[in-house]
């Protein structure tokens, strides 16, 4: 034990150098401040599934994971349209959910942006415009931004609220 000590002594407590500066913490705090410059706060988003299958739910659910931390953003998913700043619409709009997309759309107040996430949600995917049907969102309300792919991942959906929000108005302009 005591040579254990006498060595550990003479070679001192071998250190890591301190971690190099990371330059996805100046993203997300340029992010965070743009999003206070167009908004005033943070950015709440209300997911509204228009008729879509849940593949794009499933991804948009990953965005609250650890790996994504959209909270850690300051990006956060509310329960009503009427504390929203942003739409996440999925699927082809079906005629059923027209009404309601339209009531969820007038709700949100302004300035409101809307994101169009996966195929069915951007062309009407393989359903199309059918009597089932409307087809893309853009039918139904203006869309800011579509994120095609089918479901298209989380870092896509992520990239679709980022483009949104950077081509969104300053508040008060």
């Amino acid at each position: 034990m005591w040579k254990t000590l006498r060595q550990i002594h003479r070679a001192g407590i071998p250190t890591e150098p301190p971690p190099s500066s990371d330059d996805t913490l100046r993203v997300a705090e340029m992010l965070q401040a743009r999003i206070l410059e167009v908004l005033g706060r943070a950015l709440c988003i209300r997911a509204v599934d228009a008729g879509s299958c849940n593949g794009c739910e499933l991804e948009m659910h990953a965005l609250g994971n650890p790996f994504y931390n959209l909270e850690g953003l300051g990006i956060r998913f509310v329960a009503s349209p009427r504390h929203a700043d942003m739409l996440l619409v999925t699927g082809p709009v079906s005629r059923n959910m027209e009404v309601a997309l339209r009531r969820t759309y007038d709700a949100t107040p302004d300035p409101k942006l809307v994101v169009a996430i996966g195929d069915c949600g951007c062309t009407g995917g393989i359903f199309g415009e059918s009597y089932a049907t409307r087809g893309r969102v853009s039918n139904v309300i203006p869309v800011d931004v579509v994120v095609p792919g089918c479901p298209p991942n989380p870092r896509q959906i992520l990239a679709g609220i980022l483009t949104a929000i950077s081509k969104a108005a300053p508040a008060g302009a």
